[in-house]
């Protein structure tokens, strides 16, 4: 990090989200201070820096904030060059955004939709939307036929959806549904287990038990909230 730079990431260790942030400053070895928030009582310093979302992550540069994961990790690329993240040529740029926001708006929007499922019919559609989802991707990694989205090396798209590996498991844990299935999506499998070997993933992906054990609390209060009304 460059003479007085600061770098902050605002974030929380169970957040997909931040995890995305906190890999791409890895890869481009940016230190940075990591600020723990507390989404149930949040702080001054988020309420500031994300006003209009007020949510995690949110990126600190120099006293400027940038919200939103994917913009981040896009920020992040263009302003440390070494190690770039995202490809040289427009339109593999162009259609590696295209993949983080598929990602979330179909398999993030599906898990969301199996954890708040109350009925177990509406939950099973969650979950053939999420694997559906798996089969596409599983899809693009044959056609692209590399060790990973981004060839040889980790690049934006393996970014986007390095939270796969332990967040699919955490919620198949958390409510008894099978999601990921290594015999249908062989080369996603193989894609996993390769991300996840690499040391800066390693070390910044949080234990899929421990996902567990927090995903089983939040649904607790809400189930618990929802019967106090």
């Amino acid at each position: 990090m460059a003479g007085q730079e600061e770098v902050k990431v605002l974030g929380g260790w169970s957040s997909p989200f931040v995890f995305r942030v906190e890999v791409a400053l890895k890869l481009k070895g940016i230190q940075y201070e990591a600020v723990v928030e507390n989404l149930a009582n949040k702080s001054p310093e988020l309420l500031k820096y994300n006003p209009i979302y007020r949510k995690i992550p949110v990126l600190v540069h120099n006293g400027k904030p940038i919200s939103e994961s994917l913009i981040i990790v896009e920020y992040i690329d263009e302003t440390w060059k070494d190690n770039p993240i995202l490809p040289q040529d427009p339109y593999e740029r162009a259609m590696a955004r295209f993949w983080g926001y598929f990602v979330d708006n179909k398999l993030m929007e599906a898990l969301k939709g199996i954890i708040g499922s109350t009925e177990e019919e509406q939950k099973q559609k969650e979950v053939e939307k999420a694997k559906e989802a798996l089969q596409v991707i599983e899809g693009e990694l044959k056609a692209r036929g590399k060790k990973f989205f981004g060839g040889d090396t980790i690049g934006f798209i393996d970014v986007a959806l390095g939270w796969i590996p332990n967040w699919v498991g955490a919620v198949e844990g958390t409510v008894d549904v099978k999601i990921h299935d290594p015999e249908k999506f062989p080369i996603l499998d193989e894609w996993m287990h390769n991300f996840t070997q690499v040391p800066v993933i390693k070390e910044t992906l949080p234990q899929q038990d421990d996902l567990i054990a927090h995903f089983k609390q939040l649904l607790s209060y809400k189930l618990a909230s929802a019967a106090g009304k």
